[in-house]
């Protein structure tokens, strides 16, 4: 049966697994759909902003937008080709009918101050009933709203944000909620459209020709975007979809690229491994520069480019470092992490946080994220300014002051500073990445001071960072923990794939933290992070080693591992930051991180497969 949350189920059966959704978006915010046909993560009108449906975070004060067959059957769920418009497809005794939703965008026409969501239903056979319920709950569900009727239009007010919902079929008030009951025959349609309204945006009515010429103009934006792509590789599909998806995670207005566009959604369920991630973080968004130009994408490098250099510079001095390791879509640097009592959480999965206190962490490793992807631009791109230069020679100069300080690490754990191998590793490349700028085009540098430096890391590096009790680089000095991100070693070219040290470490890590291709991080019983309960594994550090294997020369090792990991993205291609034991998707999601991991293992698999 098609249900919705809310409508008094109890226990589990009230919440969809995370991977039982799809995401569509407009470059300021987005929606989670449900494969039941109910919305229920969305944020209006930007990622970061309360939200006003999230019963992903709890079924009965989250509020949610429920589209579906009134009767039992199955659905299905797909992409309209090259697209972001996602289908939810109902098969029922009396025939098929589908949804079809997506937030308009066009090339001409990408309007701050417009969000809308348009949902389109048919009848593809035979005859259906369908059932609707608007169920607003304003800001993350404490602020209050009142529904009244304008016309045609029904109208939520809530102190902040006010919502109109336009529908070519009969809606009733049901309390503060809009409901609708009607059927299609088949090549029959119907249109609902919510939309922000204001001082500045009236409602407006949605029309069934309205929804066609928006639906027509956002699947041409997408497939024009896509065309830019210049990956003909083996798994052109995969990749693209992961293009698309990191694509939905940029917000148009300033360039910033969100980690995940989610809040809360557990690592583990149950446990209180729940975090916002609808941020930028240095490194995610770094990375998500280099598998966009790998792509071809320049224009979306660019825009991080003028990001970076508009909020992303040297600082004011804080005991975190010149830079944040994360930031606002808009640049800002306040982010105070707070708990939201009310909401119990997906499946219990508490606390529900927003905001996030990393921000505060001193993390290393960013230094060398960010240069590394302002060198990419600076190749494949184009040059940088003289002003960017300046920056990157600050912060050069910076970590040379700093690299050896402990650090929370790459994964912000709270369980204390120490001194983490790979933010070792991403001063070195920091440094190396600078000098290979200043050397290409002859820009002016203390180049003797960076070798100096930079050659001081590696051999701390390789003396400290080595363990030989365990033949194998690990976690931290004066300890023998593994940990997954010393898979980037070779990547990042620190050390030859094929080194004796390295394909020692490779396979130290094959046993310790690998389990049928999917890779752990880190053991937290032998590495205490500061929190309670366990995790999955870790699907970057699954591309990861897909990469390492490849660069090794093991390369049926690694299209077998990376052919396993595809079987784990949900139905439409999509990612959560981690894979439980079971096989489930946990954390937020879609994961920025994991799909630019994905496209970086493809190009490397495909250029050693010839």
């Amino acid at each position: 049966m098609y249900g919705i949350p809310g409508d008094g189920a109890s226990g589990r059966s009230r919440y969809l697994p995370i991977a039982e959704h799809g995401l569509i978006g407009d470059l300021r915010s987005v929606a989670l759909v449900g494969t039941n046909g109910t919305i229920d993560w969305y944020c209006c009108s930007a990622f970061d902003a309360p939200s006003v449906f999230a019963s992903i975070l709890d079924a009965e004060r989250g509020g949610c937008f429920e589209l579906a067959a009134s009767v039992p059957g199955r659905t299905k769920q797909f992409y309209f080709p090259d697209t972001n418009v996602l289908i939810t497809r109902f098969f029922t005794e009396d025939g098929v009918g589908e949804v079809q939703d997506f937030m308009p965008i066009s090339s001409e026409c990408l309007e701050a101050e417009r969000h809308r969501l348009i949902r389109r239903v048919l009848c593809v056979r035979g005859s259906i009933p369908f059932r609707a319920r608007v169920a607003p709950r304003f800001h993350y569900g404490t602020h209050p709203h009142t529904l009244r009727m304008v016309g045609d239009v029904a109208v939520f007010e809530s102190p902040d944000l006010s919502l109109g919902l336009t529908s070519t079929v009969p809606m009733d008030a049901a309390g503060l909620d809009a409901r609708a009951d009607f059927k299609l025959a088949e090549g029959e349609s119907a249109v609902l459209a919510l939309d922000q309204v204001g001082d500045d945006v009236a409602p407006r009515c949605c029309p069934s020709q309205e929804a066609e010429e928006q639906f027509s103009a956002t699947v041409a934006y997408w497939r024009r975007w896509l065309s830019a792509s210049k990956y003909r590789g083996r798994w052109r599909e995969m990749v693209h979809r992961s293009a698309l998806t990191l694509k939905l995670l940029t917000y148009a207005p300033t360039g910033a690229i969100v980690a995940a566009p989610t809040t809360s959604l557990p690592e583990q369920l149950g446990g209180e491994r729940n975090w916002d991630y609808r941020y930028v973080w240095v490194r995610d968004a770094a990375f998500c520069v280099y598998a966009l130009l790998r792509l071809g994408f320049t224009g979306e490098a660019d825009a991080f480019m003028k990001f970076v250099t508009r909020h992303i510079t040297p600082g004011d001095g804080k005991p975190s470092g010149p830079l944040q390791i994360m930031y606002g879509i808009d640049g800002r640097t306040d982010l105070p992490e707070r708990e939201l009592d009310h909401l119990e959480g997906h499946e219990g999965a508490a606390p529900v946080r927003v905001g996030n206190a990393a921000a505060e962490q001193l993390q290393l490793d960013i230094y060398g994220a960010l240069i590394d992807s302002i060198y990419l631009y600076d190749k494949w791109a184009q040059p940088i300014s003289s002003t960017q230069w300046d920056h990157v020679c600050d912060l050069v100069d910076w970590v040379c002051e700093n690299w050896h300080q402990p650090d929370e690490g790459i994964w912000e754990t709270r369980g204390g500073r120490k001194s983490f191998l790979y933010s070792r590793l991403m001063c070195w490349v920091a440094i190396e990445r600078a000098i290979r700028m200043a050397n290409r085009r002859g820009l002016p540098a203390d180049i003797v001071r960076w070798r100096g430096v930079r050659d001081t890391i590696y051999r701390r590096i390789m003396t400290q960072g080595w363990s030989e009790r365990r033949q194998a680089f690990v976690q931290h000095e004066d300890d023998e923990v593994l940990d997954a991100a010393m898979l980037m070693m070779p990547l990042s070219k620190f050390i030859a794939p094929t080194d004796p040290k390295w394909l020692s470490t490779l396979d130290a890590l094959t046993g310790d933290l690998v389990s049928d291709s999917l890779v752990y991080r880190y053991d937290p019983q032998a590495s205490p992070d500061g929190l309670r309960g366990d995790e999955g594994t870790f699907s970057i550090c699954s591309f990861w080693y897909v990469e390492a294997l490849v660069r090794a020369g093991r390369v049926e090792e690694a299209r077998l591992a990376f052919e396993k990991m595809l079987t784990y993205a949900n139905h439409l291609g999509l990612y959560a930051e981690e894979i439980s034991h079971t096989g489930q998707q946990q954390g937020n999601f879609p994961q920025a991180f994991t799909h630019l991991a994905l496209i970086s293992a493809a190009f490397n698999l495909d250029k050693a497969l010839g």
